[in-house]
């Protein structure tokens, strides 16, 4: 049976009076956009545990969600997004804040015109890039690559990075980490298309390679390591 709203909403009521009274956060939010005139459709998220707390709204594969959290202050959390990639997010405590930066996101606006607009939200220099396209976007995930974890808890993975950026193919593919494995695909963005080899460290300077079969291969060396990823691309890379 579904959970009443009152219910869901009990533990917000001092903090969030015109969200219980609205009985979700989506209808909430969709009466502040109306009475600030923001021409927004706005729709609870897909997740089911979060139906009355959060919303979100959608357009030309631009989405921004807003969450009100648990805490002993009034907060409602924004988060921007483009083609599935985190573009900005921040706090406010005034929903009609919040319903404004989402309008301005959903209408087309920059990061940092966003930003410049709405204070509260952060944005980073991998979102920028991406909206310099696709190329600016790989360049920028090599660099934050590199910066990388502290060196002596992760010096293998650091040298294999370098090693790997110094090979023309590899440095045109984007980098990305999965748990202890560097991974390469195509794009930088969603979805990603990871079809080369994946490494991790072993320890003491030694690398295994996974490759599409689900085979592996201990190589010695971050530059041997590189050289068997680059023996293993695909002929039309």
């Amino acid at each position: 049976m579904p959970e009443h709203p009152a219910d869901a909403l009990r533990e917000y009521a001092t903090l969030y009076p015109e969200v219980v009274h609205a009985g979700s956060l989506r209808d909430a939010l969709q009466t502040a956009a109306d009475r600030a005139g923001h021409a927004l459709a706005v729709e609870p998220t897909s997740a089911p545990g979060w139906r009355h707390v959060a919303a979100q709204v959608e357009a030309d594969g631009r989405t921004a969600t807003v969450l009100m959290l648990r805490g002993d202050e009034r907060d409602f959390r924004v988060t921007c997004r483009a083609h599935d990639i985190g573009m900005a997010t921040g706090s406010v405590q005034d929903l009609s804040r919040a319903a404004g930066a989402v309008h301005t996101w959903i209408q087309g606006a920059g990061v940092r015109e966003l930003t410049d607009r709405w204070p509260f939200l952060r944005t980073w220099e991998l979102a920028e890039a991406h909206e310099r396209g696709e190329t600016e976007a790989i360049a920028v995930r090599w660099r934050m690559m590199q910066r990388g974890p502290a060196p002596r808890r992760d010096a293998d993975f650091g040298e294999l990075v370098r090693a790997a950026f110094e090979h023309r193919r590899l440095r045109a593919l984007s980098p990305g980490r999965s748990m202890c494995w560097l991974t390469l695909s195509r794009s930088a963005t969603y979805p990603v298309v990871r079809d080369f080899p994946r490494t991790r460290p072993l320890g003491a300077g030694r690398y295994e390679v996974m490759f599409l079969d689900r085979s592996v291969q201990e190589v010695d060396g971050a530059t041997a390591t590189v050289a068997v990823i680059v023996d293993n691309l695909p002929p039309d890379l």
